[in-house]
């Protein structure tokens, strides 16, 4: 195929941009020779839907290519990289260009143009993308020119990257300024204007007046405005009519108006009522901005998880700190199927670590001492020690926890609604807006352009959009505050539709710190009691933690072998000896010849040694908890233990409870699946290791942290242990937020109804619209927040 150049005045098929001296190409006119080179490219890798979405949604590519020369420098990379193990790599970029569906079809399709790209998600809000690749295939400086070439060159800086995140955009508040200081002078020069008598008015001075108030329309139009105008053209562009497009006609309407009144001496115009407008709805916009900030940060920053880890000490003691109170240079125990929480060496033991949470990828990477190890990776075989290389960052636990790839297709009933909405919204807004026009226009023009302006401004989705992700995001919060913490808002809304709870027992209703442990068998040597409580260390399950609290202490042993079987048991060898801890069956001891008692059974070199006998301990609320759930829910306990505690269950539970007992991992899977089968909505809640499969299957998995890392993207939350008899009044406090959002939603339709009335019938202006359309979002925010506020008291 060639191509020819034409000289013609139209738009280039990628960028959109006007065409001056056009290159053609396969029937398509394109601006200059990069655009035409990132069609071929997107051809050639059979890509061309990009355009099908969105018309001329692509940017002019850059040419620089000794632009990103300083990435090929190894100390740069590893401060850019937010994951790097053998030749995987993960880094997130910053992407200006993103602005619409196309964008994110590309970024997310990147692999298609280059085989070393494993995985790319887009984050639009932020303008991210977040780009797995494998670094044989592809350098980093090769992706960035890559991202260049075909039109989405990252902004890369090389100062602190977080500290480059949380810099403020001032830009808002240099447009109200400027809106606020337009808006008094315009003011001021219209003063004669409103009393119209001689004596207030010199004639000879109107034409200054008039075109000074014209002059301070300027910077309000053309500079406070822009964003408005910015985000009409590009949803025009999208052939989406969003609601910055009413917003926009409303606002040159207005200009245009004023401008040929004063031209053609037909009046002052509404210059006023322009810059009194556009003052008012940046003020809205710097409230909502300010409020949705202090959201945002209590969720960031604020609400950390419940996740206990062991900090090894100085003098080699364990002790179980939180997440945020870990320093660089601590030495931390990681034990079997624990989750590293922050980036670190590996100093002690061998490491096989699982980083599926991080890169989707479920194959174990071995690692040797003195190998660095990621924030989110798993241990998957024995326990290891590692020295933290740097402080914990929690948003980036956050980011992996609420990852896309952990969240299924759940559904989002209320933002979907509520998307619905808006998208007939401003058609019907923009209809209603030209009939009334019309039918005002013989009457009076200045009066159907007011009503024309005020039905565009007064009527506004703006509410409505608001009050799902305030109210959720509020209780969001709430919940943290109480140490309930949920991976994103849609969880509250699963929490509100579900009918059927299910329990683990062990370390879920149990307290494992305050069992009785009693020892019946053939006494243990100190060498025994030593290789046993070695082997338990390196074990989450809550008997293990709950034995290994109990036993004296001992010297730390480097097991030669370690092996633990998930709801069976725990297999390790050091020297001559071997060492099976865990269920009858598991230690060769006949469970028929068992009584019905919660132990954990021990058996040396294949010989039976005896057993500890635990008498559980239920946490303080239990029975409360589960009478006052009882009359809205079908409840069940799933317990991998023999019944032995079956009896004791009767007495304190309500007598319609369900209890299954020998229950192994994939019973509890299998048994969630036929509740939901039947229509269920289920609520699962366990210890969040032993039971990943069934908090993953059900409808909300909650995990039940008490001093252990139970971080897993399995679970939709982690309530700390102290609360759980506060869960029924978290799960009414989410049907409250549902109420709530409901109630919103009518506030909000009522509030344009009436506004709608007052404009249609000329009995609102212009700049009064404009201040009551965002004391309407503000309102509907202050109603979400006080009403949440009030739920959150009576958890």
């Amino acid at each position: 195929m060639g191509f020819r150049s034409i000289c013609m005045k139209e738009s280039c098929f990628h960028c959109g941009d006007q065409v001056i001296k056009a290159i053609v190409f396969e029937d398509k006119t394109f601006c200059c020779t990069g655009c035409k080179t990132v069609y071929e490219i997107f051809s050639e890798s059979g890509l061309t839907s990009y355009y099908e979405i969105n018309n001329a949604p692509g940017a002019t590519p850059n040419q620089a290519k000794e632009k990103f020369d300083f990435l090929s420098n190894e100390t740069i990379v590893d401060q850019l990289l937010e994951f790097r193990d053998g030749n995987l790599q993960i880094v997130s970029l910053y992407i200006p260009h993103i602005h619409c569906s196309s964008c994110i079809w590309i970024l997310e399709n990147l692999h298609k143009l280059h085989r070393g790209v494993r995985v790319s998600q887009v984050n639009f809000p932020k303008k991210t993308v977040r780009i797995t690749f494998d670094d044989r295939q592809l350098s980093l400086k090769e992706l960035a020119e890559l991202l260049a070439r075909v039109g989405y060159e990252p902004y890369i800086s090389l100062n602190d990257t977080e500290k480059a995140k949380k810099q403020v955009d001032h830009s808002i508040l240099y447009k109200l300024g400027v809106a606020g200081f337009c808006f008094g002078n315009v003011m001021f020069l219209s003063l004669p204007e409103y009393f119209e008598k001689q004596e207030f008015w010199l004639e000879q001075y109107k034409w200054v007046f008039r075109w000074l108030m014209f002059a301070f329309s300027l910077p309000v139009v053309f500079y406070v405005a822009r964003d408005y105008f910015i985000s009409a053209y590009k949803g025009l562009r999208a052939r989406f009519l969003n609601i910055d497009v009413p917003l926009a006609l409303g606002i040159v309407v207005l200009f245009l108006r004023s401008t040929l009144e004063i031209i053609f001496d037909w009046g002052s115009g509404f210059f006023d009522s322009l810059t009194g407008l556009l003052f008012f709805l940046t003020l809205g916009k710097f409230f909502q901005h300010k409020t949705y900030s202090f959201l945002s940060f209590e969720r960031d920053y604020k609400s950390y998880f419940p996740v206990g880890v062991t900090r090894i000490t100085s003098q080699g003691h364990e002790e179980s700190i939180h997440v945020q109170d870990i320093a660089k240079g601590d030495r931390l125990l990681i034990r079997n199927q624990e989750l590293i929480p922050v980036d670190s060496m590996l100093v002690k033991g061998q490491g096989q670590i699982d980083y599926s949470f991080v890169t989707g990828e479920s194959q174990p990477v071995e690692k040797t001492l003195g190998d660095k190890v990621y924030a989110g990776g798993k241990q998957v075989a024995g326990m290891i020690e590692v020295e933290v290389l740097k402080s914990v960052s929690q948003s980036y636990l956050t980011k992996l926890w609420s990852n896309e790839v952990f969240s299924g297709s759940r559904d989002r009933g209320f933002t979907r609604l509520i998307d619905s909405i808006s998208q007939y919204f401003t058609i019907v807004l923009l209809l209603i807006a030209f009939s009334a026009m019309a039918y005002w226009m013989p009457i009076d023009v200045s009066t159907a352009i007011n009503v024309f302006t005020a039905v565009l401004i007064i009527a506004c989705p703006c509410a409505l959009a608001m009050s799902t992700p305030f109210t959720l995001g509020n209780l969001l919060r709430i919940f943290g505050r109480k140490k309930f913490y949920l991976k994103n808002a849609n969880v509250i809304e699963q929490l509100a539709r579900a009918d059927s709870i299910i329990f683990d027992k062990t370390g879920t209703i149990t307290s494992s710190n305050k069992s009785r442990l009693t020892y019946q068998g053939e006494e243990l040597t100190p060498e025994e009691e030593t290789l046993l409580k070695n082997t338990i260390r390196g074990s989450n399950h809550p008997l293990s933690r709950a034995l290994y609290e109990l036993l004296e202490e001992h010297e730390i042993l480097t097991l030669d072998q370690y092996h633990e079987r998930v709801g069976k048991g725990i297999q390790s060898r050091h020297q001559q000896q071997s060492i099976k801890v865990g269920s009858a069956d598991f230690v060769g001891q006949d469970p028929l010849k068992s009584d019905l008692q919660t132990a954990v059974h021990v058996s040396l070199n294949d010989e039976y040694k005896g057993r500890y006998v635990f008498e559980s301990q239920y946490r303080e609320g239990v029975t409360a908890l589960f009478e006052g759930l009882a009359p809205e829910y079908h409840l069940a306990i799933l317990s991998g233990d023999n019944a032995g505690e079956k009896k004791r269950l009767k007495q304190i539970l309500p007598p319609h409870t369900q209890m299954l007992f020998n229950q192994k991992p994939e019973n509890k899977l299998e048994y969630i699946r036929q509740l939901q089968e039947e229509g269920r909505k289920v609520i699962m809640v366990g210890d969040g290791l032993n039971d990943a499969g069934a908090l993953m299957q059900s409808d909300v998995g909650i995990a039940v942290s008490e001093n252990v890392n139970v971080f897993s993207p399995a679970c939709d939350g982690i309530l700390d242990a102290s609360r759980l008899s506060s869960l029924h009044d978290f799960i009414k406090a989410s049907k409250a937020g549902v109420s709530i959002i409901k109630v919103s939603i009518v506030l909000s339709f009522l509030y344009n109804l009436v506004g709608l009335g007052f404009a249609i019938t000329a009995n609102l202006s212009p700049v009064v619209a404009a201040i009551l359309m965002p004391l309407s979002s503000i309102s509907i925010i202050g109603f979400t927040t006080l009403c949440t506020n009030f739920v959150g008291k009576k958890i």
